[in-house]
Protein backbone atom coordinates (compact mmCIF):
# COMPACT_ATOMS: atom_id res chain seq x y z
CA UNK A 1 0.00 0.00 0.00
CA UNK A 2 1.36 3.55 -0.88
CA UNK A 3 0.91 6.21 1.38
CA UNK A 4 1.30 9.62 0.78
CA UNK A 5 1.96 12.22 3.41
CA UNK A 6 -0.74 14.67 3.93
CA UNK A 7 -1.02 18.27 2.34
CA UNK A 8 0.85 20.35 4.11
CA UNK A 9 0.66 23.45 1.14
CA UNK A 10 -1.27 25.59 3.27
CA UNK A 11 1.67 25.87 5.95
CA UNK A 12 4.46 27.49 3.03
CA UNK A 13 4.46 31.00 3.64
CA UNK A 14 5.50 32.81 0.61
CA UNK A 15 7.09 36.16 -0.01
CA UNK A 16 5.57 39.06 -1.45
CA UNK A 17 5.42 38.79 -5.40
CA UNK A 18 7.39 40.92 -7.32
CA UNK A 19 7.93 41.81 -10.77
CA UNK A 20 10.84 41.60 -13.15
CA UNK A 21 11.56 40.81 -17.03
CA UNK A 22 13.28 38.37 -18.93
CA UNK A 23 13.64 39.02 -22.76
CA UNK A 24 11.35 42.50 -22.58
CA UNK A 25 8.69 40.15 -20.68
CA UNK A 26 7.08 41.30 -17.24
CA UNK A 27 7.32 37.81 -14.90
CA UNK A 28 6.40 37.86 -11.65
CA UNK A 29 8.36 35.87 -9.25
CA UNK A 30 8.86 35.93 -4.89
CA UNK A 31 11.44 38.13 -3.39
CA UNK A 32 14.62 36.12 -2.10
CA UNK A 33 13.80 33.00 -4.15
CA UNK A 34 16.47 32.00 -7.06
CA UNK A 35 15.73 33.75 -10.24
CA UNK A 36 16.62 30.40 -11.81
CA UNK A 37 13.35 29.65 -9.55
CA UNK A 38 11.17 31.88 -10.87
CA UNK A 39 11.96 31.82 -14.41
CA UNK A 40 11.52 27.83 -14.74
CA UNK A 41 7.95 28.58 -12.91
CA UNK A 42 6.75 30.61 -15.26
CA UNK A 43 7.99 28.20 -18.38
CA UNK A 44 11.14 30.01 -19.12
CA UNK A 45 13.57 26.94 -19.87
CA UNK A 46 15.28 28.51 -22.64
CA UNK A 47 18.47 30.23 -20.42
CA UNK A 48 20.93 30.79 -23.39
CA UNK A 49 22.41 29.19 -26.37
CA UNK A 50 25.36 26.77 -26.46
CA UNK A 51 28.10 28.95 -28.02
CA UNK A 52 29.39 25.96 -30.29
CA UNK A 53 26.18 25.50 -31.79
CA UNK A 54 22.95 27.74 -30.63
CA UNK A 55 21.39 24.57 -29.01
CA UNK A 56 19.22 25.43 -26.25
CA UNK A 57 20.27 25.31 -22.82
CA UNK A 58 18.34 25.83 -19.43
CA UNK A 59 18.67 24.97 -15.29
CA UNK A 60 20.55 21.87 -14.75
CA UNK A 61 22.26 21.82 -11.41
CA UNK A 62 20.39 24.58 -9.55
CA UNK A 63 23.79 25.43 -7.36
CA UNK A 64 26.15 26.98 -9.03
CA UNK A 65 28.14 24.07 -10.18
CA UNK A 66 27.19 23.61 -14.27
CA UNK A 67 26.77 27.32 -15.78
CA UNK A 68 23.80 25.98 -17.44
CA UNK A 69 21.36 28.76 -16.42
CA UNK A 70 23.70 31.54 -17.42
CA UNK A 71 21.80 35.04 -18.66
CA UNK A 72 22.49 38.51 -18.81
CA UNK A 73 21.65 40.89 -15.68
CA UNK A 74 22.55 44.85 -16.24
CA UNK A 75 25.52 43.40 -18.60
CA UNK A 76 26.81 40.66 -16.76
CA UNK A 77 26.86 37.23 -17.11
CA UNK A 78 25.86 35.42 -14.48
CA UNK A 79 24.41 32.09 -13.30
CA UNK A 80 20.72 32.34 -12.49
CA UNK A 81 20.21 30.04 -9.97
CA UNK A 82 22.75 32.13 -7.70
CA UNK A 83 20.97 35.19 -7.71
CA UNK A 84 18.35 36.24 -5.23
CA UNK A 85 15.00 37.63 -7.27
CA UNK A 86 14.61 41.55 -6.13
CA UNK A 87 12.05 43.75 -7.79
CA UNK A 88 12.86 44.93 -11.23
CA UNK A 89 15.16 43.37 -12.41
CA UNK A 90 15.70 43.16 -15.90
CA UNK A 91 17.17 39.99 -17.43
CA UNK A 92 17.87 38.64 -20.81
CA UNK A 93 18.68 35.46 -22.38
CA UNK A 94 22.32 34.72 -23.28
CA UNK A 95 22.27 34.41 -26.88
CA UNK A 96 24.77 33.97 -29.45
CA UNK A 97 24.35 34.99 -33.03
CA UNK A 98 25.91 33.78 -37.02
CA UNK A 99 28.72 35.22 -35.50
CA UNK A 100 29.22 33.51 -32.38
Amino acid sequence: MIRLAPDQSAQIRRTEKVEFTFDGTAIWGHAGESLAAALIRSGRLHLRDAPEDADPRGAFCLMGLCQECLVVLEGQTVESCRIELQPGLDVTSLRYGADG
